[in-house]
């Protein structure tokens, strides 16, 4: 199954850069979405769980800010 992408590869560029004057592989692009998707992913869950436990439906920014941590 194809991965759809949720962060901009041009977004991962423009982070990458940050105004300096470097080029930015696809391959490096790339690799950055994955690590921040990947930590994005752990930190979506533990803020569900800590949502959950305390018995809301709506995750908090103190949730995301536990998670983090």
């Amino acid at each position: 199954m194809k991965e759809k992408n949720l962060i901009s590869l041009a977004g991962m560029e423009k982070l990458i850069k940050q105004n300096e004057e470097i080029r930015v592989s696809e391959d490096a692009k790339y690799m950055l979405y994955r690590v921040l998707m990947e930590k994005s992913e752990k930190i979506s869950k533990k803020a569900i769980m800590f949502a959950e436990h305390t018995g809301r439906k709506t995750i908090k920014s103190k949730d995301i800010r536990i998670a983090k941590d």
